[in-house]
């Protein structure tokens, strides 16, 4: 392992450094190796590294790295930076300069899975883990600063100077002293994965008896076709589904019948927000005729809109208007119609679902769908959907307990006493149908509880004299959430492999972070709307998602103004920008908030102020 150590005052850190086996050390300095030697026990760690094997290097630049090492030597595993300083009584702008050269120079020569170790005085790094924490504009902001190189925090402990034998910290002010390193903190920051490209995707989808292409919108780009639920997916959320059916089948007969739905659906669906919808066009010369399509909507979840208002279409003509599907509940009214399902029998269907919605800490314009439709005898509906619901709480209730040793808190909640209160998830299923129970799992840390699904009786006109249909719904990733401890839902979809390797072969633990602390970079933007029309918030939240590549975490209505005389209406938001698995500078985040400024002027049709 190669080891690059800049900054060493009396090179006693090297040399304790140097005795561990297997690790190649490349001590440097500032300084010119006459000056360096003239520190207190210098020359005498010097002459234990070289008798070591080890590489002493003088006048070595930290902004500058690459100038220093042969192509061939470059890389390093790992790059230690122990309390650097500009010198003498630099302030906190000269030494988040020098942090921001190295961390560029770092990233010259690091190796692609290295680390960069860097030792801050208690306070110094400007994070939460830093007690006292000191105000962020009089910290040397080092988060931010590794950011704009590309860098992210993965780790963070105390400096334990007593544990490095012969180690003694010396440089205050430029001096041959000591300083006080008590409470402080290594920083240890690995590379970011890269900014997505966002060019355009097609896919391809049956639909009815012919497969069509369409583009895919910008902002699902990343989140179509990412294949979690297949069989040799790791992934938290098939986990949870696996287990889920695993619990489900000890009470229930299961039969699976997610393989062939469609990703698109046709029509105008009834009850639903057109904003909510992302509406496709079909690629040119692939929409399918109405003799084709007809025959489609008789074999497939086409024909069953969330409302019941396009036979009559059917017969007239076809509108060939098209969309991803916002929920699997269409197909599963198919099912229901046609009645292609044995009854008591537990029929799961299962697939990412797309909803346009407004950000906020647990709205999703992607996830996976679990949905569970069970046929029973009249007069039995209520004791088997209390069945369903314990056979679910006992299951995710030995979940939680398993990976976070937390006892969860599962309530099954009339809908006429959920309150007026409603997440974007629950509030978008009332657009679907009627509902009877909200499904809520809350914990010790969070007692009120989030609403991860929902449970629903078919509408009268799909009930027959003998049955009833009971149809469970289940938001997958919100449980992957609350059983894993992710905070941010954007996790559950990165395309780093830090992620997927913390659940090995499906096993289900507590996340932990890869990227600590985040900075986040505020920008307030005020228009005026056009007049006489009412401002569409779902495309302005859709509109961040797409501009930033889901970068932005939080859009907030700061005021609202009427102008006296002339009625025009101004709206000023603050939106902030901040990463949850890759690295985002102030320099992106600025650039971002001056295309989205562009953006909303071009799209929505506002005048900025």
């Amino acid at each position: 392992r190669r080891v690059l150590l800049l900054g060493e005052g009396n090179f006693s850190f090297a040399a304790a450094l140097g005795e561990a086996p297997g690790t190649h050390v490349v001590a440097t300095c500032y300084e010119s190796e006459e000056e360096a030697a003239g520190r207190g026990g210098a020359a005498r760690s010097i002459r234990r590294l070289r008798d070591s094997g080890a590489e002493v290097v003088f006048s070595v630049d930290c902004t500058k790295l690459k100038e220093h090492f042969l192509p061939g030597k470059r890389e390093f595993d790992r790059i230690y930076f122990n309390f650097p300083h500009c010198g003498r009584k630099a302030g906190v702008v000269k030494n988040r300069q020098l942090l921001a050269g190295f961390f560029h120079s770092c990233a010259e020569v690091l190796a692609q899975d290295g680390e960069v170790h860097v030792a801050l005085c208690n306070g110094q790094g400007g994070t939460p883990a830093d007690q006292p924490r000191r105000e962020w504009h009089n910290s040397w902001q080092i988060v931010a600063v590794a950011a704009g190189a590309g860098f992210i925090l993965s780790d963070v402990h105390p400096f334990k100077a007593e544990t490095i034998h012969g180690y003694k910290c010396t440089g205050y002010r430029s001096q041959d002293k000591s300083f006080c390193v008590e409470g402080a903190l290594n920083h240890i920051f690995t590379r970011s994965t890269a900014p997505l490209c966002f060019s355009p995707v097609s896919c391809q989808t049956q639909l009815g008896s012919q497969k069509v292409s369409f583009q895919v919108p910008q902002i699902l780009v990343d989140k179509i076709n990412r294949g979690f639920l297949e069989v040799n997916s790791s992934h938290p959320v098939r986990t949870i589904k696996e287990k889920l059916s695993a619990g489900l089948s000890q009470a229930f007969p299961l039969q699976n019948i997610s393989s062939c739905l469609p990703l698109l659906l046709q029509g105008h669906p009834s009850g639903v927000c057109h904003s909510n919808i992302f509406w496709i066009t079909l690629s040119p010369g692939e929409a399918p005729s109405t003799e084709k399509m007809s025959q489609g909507l008789a074999d497939t979840a086409l024909c069953s809109h969330f409302g019941q208002d396009t036979d009559e279409n059917v017969q007239e003509a076809i509108p060939k208007q098209f969309y991803l599907r916002p929920s699997l509940l269409p197909h599963a009214r198919a099912i229901i119609k046609n009645r292609t399902f044995s009854p008591g029998t537990l029929q799961v269907l299962c697939g990412a679902v797309f909803r346009k919605c407004r950000i906020t800490p647990h709205s999703m314009p992607a996830f996976h769908e679990m949905l569970v439709v069970l046929a029973v005898s009249r007069g039995t509906e209520n004791s088997c959907v209390q069945m369903l619901v314990d056979n679910m709480k006992t299951t995710m209730n030995s979940l939680l307990q398993d990976v976070s040793g937390i006892k969860p808190s599962i309530s099954l909640q009339e809908a006429t006493s959920f309150g007026a209160e409603l997440s974007d998830f629950a509030a978008f299923e009332w657009q679907l149908g009627e509902i009877q129970h909200f499904l809520s799992v809350g914990t010790d840390t969070d007692p009120s509880g989030c609403c991860v699904g929902v449970i629903r009786t078919a509408p009268e006109e799909l009930k027959s004299h003998e049955l009833v249909v009971v149809s469970a719904s289940l938001n997958l990733d919100l449980l992957a959430m609350l059983l894993c401890g992710i905070s941010d839902w954007r996790m559950l979809w990165t395309s780093d492999s830090r992620f997927l390797r913390q659940f090995p072969e499906g096993e289900l633990r507590l996340f932990r972070s890869f990227s600590l602390y985040p900075p986040s970079y505020v920008h307030d933007v005020s228009f005026w709307v056009p007049g006489g029309e009412e401002f569409d918030e779902v495309a302005f939240h859709t509109l961040a998602r797409r501009v930033s590549g889901e970068m932005v975490v939080s859009i907030q209505l700061r005021d609202d103004f009427q102008q006296p005389g002339t009625g025009r209406r101004s709206l000023c938001y603050r939106v902030t920008f901040q990463a949850c698995d890759r690295a985002l500078g102030s320099r992106e985040a600025a650039e971002l908030q001056l295309h989205f400024r562009e953006e909303i002027q071009q799209q929505l049709g506002v005048t900025l102020r």
